[in-house]
C-alpha cells in the first residue's frame, strides 16, 4: 500500500512525497523529525523471514559506509506484516538518465569524470570486509547534484560477499542491457559484475543507446556494437576502456575498479593529471531552471543512433577542493555563519526537530519573519568550501511544521499520483464490441473503431500513437478463431490489416522497440505464439508447444520492458502455468532457455501474465480448478522466479487482465461486484489502495490497456 503524504513512519520519518515506485516497493522523500533533515526512505514490501534477516544484516553493513560519492545509510527498521525500510541521505538533483533524456548524450569528458567517480566509489565498496556489491548500476542510479557532485545511489539490491558464496535468493535482480551475464540465473557475481554495469552505463550515456543484453551476447552469440560505430566522436582510448569493462566473460574485464578508474582518466590528456590527486570530481551541474522529475525505476528509452551525434554539452569543470588549508583559513567565517544560523533557528522553534524543541527553555518564543515565503529549500552546507565573497542575503523564510499525527498504516488514496494518460479498452456498450479510449479517471469516453464484426484486445504501439486490435470480435470470449490483426491511428484513421492466414490471430503484444508484434495464432490448428516483423512483414513461430504433447499449447505472450524476454501461458498436464522464454529461437523445451515460473500442482491454473514497467515483477491471474472460483491476482518478483514463490495481491477477486500505468504506481483491470454483475474497468495501486470503478455503463467493458508514455528524443 502506497504511503500517503504526512504519514509518520517509525515515530520519526514524516512522508513528504513519493520519488518513485518499482515492483518491490516505493522510495519516499521524508523529513527526519528528530534531526530536521530530509531523507530518502526506501521500502521493501516482501517481508518473509529470510528477507527480513538478510535486510537487517545488509543494512548494518551499509550503514558503516563512508565515501564522498555514496549517500549514507542512517537507519533501518522493519514494520511487521507491512515492510522493511532503509533510510538514506536524500540527494537532490538530476540522475544520469534524466540528463540523457534532456541532452541525448553526454560529453566525453563528462563521461570520464562520472566513470572515474563511480569507479572510486566501487573500489571503496569492493574492498570492504566483507566486500559489498552494488549490483544495480545504471543511469537512473547515478545522481548529479546542483553543484555538479556525483553520487552512486540506490542500495536496494546491494549484496555482501561472504566467502565464495553465490548470490542468495531474494537479493538478485537485473536490468537487461546493464546487467552482466552472470547476474542472470544462479551464477556467482563478484566485483567485476559492477564493473560491467558501469561500463554499460557509460556506453549508454555516450551513445544514447542501451547496449546489447549481456545474456544474449553469451547465449545467442550476439556481438556488442562498437561504441564508436554509434558515436565516432569518442576517442579510441575511451571506447576501448568501456568495451573492456563490458567484456562478456569476467576474466576479460578490468579485474578491479581502480584499474578501470585509471584507464578512464588516462583516456584523455585533460584528465590524466587527476590520476593521483585526492579530488572530489564534479561535472557540469543541471541547469537551475530544469525540472527534474523523480521518475520510477524504469530505465532510459532507446534512442536512435543519430541522437548520439552532434549534441553539444556544457564544458566540464573539475574543482580541486583544498580541504584543510581552505578550512583553516576560513574558520572565523564559518564560526560567524554558524552563530547567525543558530540564532535565527532559536527564534523559529516551530521549525526545530522535535527532540530539540523538548530541551529548549520555555521562554523561547516562536517567531516568523513578516512577509517571508512559506517554503524554502536549504542548499547543502559544504564545510570544507565556504564562500568568502560577500553576497547579498535574501530574506530567510520558514515552513511551519504541522502538528505531528502518528500514522503507521495509511488509508487508501483515491487520486492517481502519476497514473495519468489514456486507456484503451473494448466495450459492447453500443451493441457489438468496439475499441474505445478514455482518460485515466474514466472521463471522455469515445470510440476508435467502427468495425461491422466488432473489435477488441487492443494494445498500444510504444510511441502511444497507434493501436493494434483484433477483429472479428462479436463478444467477450476466451479466444477468437478466424480473427485477424489490424493497426489503426488513435484518431481512428489509417486502419491497416496485418498479414494473416486461416485459423485466427489474436492476443497481440507490441514489442517495446516497436519492430515486432507477438500474438497467439491457430493457423496450424492449435494455439502457438508467433511474431510479426513490422519492417519486412515476415512472421516467425516462437513456440513449439505441440512438440511436447498433442494437448500442450502456448498463448498470451507479454514482452518484458526491454524486449528481450517473453512471459506466456503454457498448458501442460491439464493446467496452465506461466513460463518465461528468452533467446532465439523460442521453443518450450526447458533446455532451450525456458523457465517455468508457476507450479504444476494440478490444483490451480495461472494465466494472463504482465510485466511491471521496471521489469522487476510479473503479475498474473490464478484460480483453482473449481469452475466457480474467482480469479485472484498474484505477484512474482523476477529474482524469485526459480523458487516460484508468488504472493497474493491484496485486491478482492475477481480481478483479471491487468495493465500497469507507465509509472508503475497503478493498475487497471476487469472486475465485477456481485454474482450477476457485468464486467467493468477498475483502478487501484499495485498494493490495493485507491480502488475505484472507472466505467459504469450497462455494457460489458473489458481488455483495458494503459497508453505508454511517448519515448523522449534528443533535441
Amino acid at each position: 500500500m502506497t504511503l500517503e503524504q504526512g504519514t509518520l513512519l517509525n515515530g520519526r520519518y514524516r512522508i513528504l512525497d513519493i520519488l518513485g515506485q518499482g515492483g518491490m516497493g516505493s522510495v519516499y522523500r521524508a523529513m527526519d523529525e528528530n534531526l530536521g533533515v530530509e531523507v530518502a526512505v526506501k521500502e521493501n514490501l516482501f517481508t518473509t523471514d529470510e528477507y527480513s534477516r538478510q535486510f537487517r544484516l545488509e543494512a548494518v553493513i551499509l550503514a558503516s559506509l563512508r565515501h564522498p560519492n555514496l549517500p549514507r545509510v542512517t537507519d533501518h527498521y522493519v514494520i511487521e506484516n507491512v515492510g522493511q525500510y532503509l533510510v538514506m541521505d536524500y540527494i537532490e538533483g538530476e540522475d544520469l538518465r534524466q540528463r540523457m533524456e534532456r541532452q541525448g548524450t553526454i560529453s566525453e569528458e563528462d563521461a570520464i569524470l562520472v566513470g572515474a567517480a563511480m569507479s572510486d566509489a566501487l573500489a571503496y565498496l569492493h574492498t570492504r570486509k566483507p566486500p559489498v556489491l552494488h549490483r544495480d548500476i545504471k543511469p537512473g542510479n547515478v545522481k548529479i547534484t546542483s553543484d555538479g557532485h556525483v553520487y552512486l545511489v540506490d542500495f536496494g539490491l546491494a549484496k555482501l560477499i561472504q566467502g565464495s558464496q553465490t548470490t542468495t535468493t531474494g537479493a538478485r535482480a537485473m536490468t537487461p542491457g546493464y546487467s552482466p551475464p552472470e547476474q542472470y540465473g544462479t551464477a556467482r557475481t563478484d566485483p567485476r559484475s559492477d564493473i560491467y554495469s558501469l561500463g554499460a552505463t557509460l556506453y549508454a550515456a555516450l551513445t544514447g543507446i542501451i547496449p546489447e543484453d549481456g545474456l544474449a551476447r553469451v547465449m545467442d552469440n550476439i556481438q556488442l556494437t562498437p561504441l564508436r560505430k554509434h558515436n565516432p566522436n569518442i576517442s579510441r582510448r575511451l571506447a576501448a576502456a568501456i568495451e573492456k569493462a563490458m567484456e562478456a566473460y569476467p576474466d576479460d574485464r578490468f579485474q578491479n575498479a581502480e584499474d578501470m578508474r585509471r584507464a578512464l582518466l588516462n583516456a584523455s590528456s585533460k584528465t590524466q593529471r587527476l590520476l593521483d590527486l585526492d579530488l572530489n570530481i564534479s561535472v557540469s551541474p543541471p541547469p537551475p531552471s530544469s525540472e527534474n522529475s523523480n521518475g520510477t525505476f524504469s530505465d532510459m528509452p532507446t534512442a536512435s543512433p543519430n541522437s548520439a551525434l552532434g549534441n553539444s554539452f556544457t564544458s566540464v569543470s573539475t574543482r580541486m577542493r583544498r580541504r584543510f588549508r581552505k578550512f583553516a583559513s576560513s574558520g572565523a567565517w564559518i564560526g560567524l555563519a554558524l552563530m547567525a544560523v543558530l540564532t535565527i533557528f532559536l527564534f523559529s522553534q516551530g521549525n526545530l526537530p522535535t527532540a530539540l524543541v523538548a530541551i529548549l527553555p520555555p521562554n523561547v518564543v516562536q517567531t516568523y519573519l513578516p512577509g517571508a515565503a512559506q517554503s524554502a529549500t536549504a542548499e547543502p552546507f559544504e564545510l570544507f568550501e565556504p564562500e568568502l565573497t560577500p553576497t547579498s542575503t535574501p530574506p530567510i523564510s520558514f515552513t511551519p511544521t504541522p502538528e505531528p499525527t502518528e500514522v503507521v498504516l495509511p488509508s487508501p488514496t483515491n487520486t492517481p499520483q502519476g497514473g495519468t494518460g489514456l486507456i484503451a479498452f473494448a466495450s459492447n456498450r453500443a451493441g457489438i464490441p468496439q475499441v474505445y479510449l478514455m482518460n485515466s479517471d474514466g472521463t471522455n469516453v469515445h470510440p476508435v473503431t467502427n468495425e461491422q464484426d466488432g473489435a477488441c484486445q487492443p494494445d498500444w504501439s510504444p510511441d502511444g500513437m497507434k493501436i493494434v486490435f483484433v477483429s472479428p470480435c462479436r463478444e467477450r470470449v476466451d479466444s477468437y478463431p478466424g480473427s485477424s490483426l489490424y493497426v489503426i491511428n488513435i484518431d481512428g484513421t489509417g486502419k491497416t490489416p496485418l498479414p494473416t492466414t486461416l485459423g485466427g490471430d489474436f492476443e497481440p503484444a507490441w514489442s517495446p522497440d516497436g519492430t515486432r508484434i507477438a500474438f497467439t495464432s491457430m493457423r496450424d490448428g492449435y494455439f502457438e505464439i508467433y511474431a510479426l516483423n513490422l519492417e519486412n512483414n515476415q512472421i516467425e513461430r516462437l513456440t513449439d508447444a505441440r512438440s511436447v504433447s498433442s494437448a500442450t499449447y502456448a498463448r498470451q505472450p507479454a514482452w518484458n520492458p526491454f524486449g528481450t524476454q517473453l512471459v506466456y501461458v503454457l498448458r501442460r498436464n491439464s493446467t496452465t502455468q506461466i513460463w518465461l522464454s528468452r533467446g532465439q529461437p523460442l521453443t518450450v523445451q526447458p533446455q532451450n532457455q525456458h523457465e517455468q515460473l508457476t507450479s504444476s500442482d494440478n490444483t490451480t491454473t495461472s494465466f494472463l501474465p504482465v510485466w511491471s514497467p521496471d521489469g522487476e515483477v510479473i503479475i498474473f491471474n490464478q484460480t483453482s480448478l473449481d469452475a466457480n472460483a474467482p480469479a485472484s491476482l498474484m505477484r512474482l518478483r523476477y529474482e524469485d522466479r526459480l523458487s516460484r514463490t508468488a504472493t497474493l495481491v491484496n485486491i478482492p477477486p475477481p480481478i483479471v487482465d491487468v495493465s500497469f500505468s507507465p509509472d508503475g504506481f497503478w493498475i487497471i483491470f476487469e472486475s465485477k461486484s456481485g454474482e450477476n454483475a457485468k464486467h467493468d474497468i477498475y483502478i487501484a495501486t499495485i498494493t490495493g489502495a485507491g480502488l475505484k470503478q472507472l466505467t459504469t455503463d450497462p455494457g460489458v467493458d473489458f481488455d483495458a490497456v494503459w497508453r505508454p508514455l511517448p519515448k523522449a528524443t534528443a533535441p
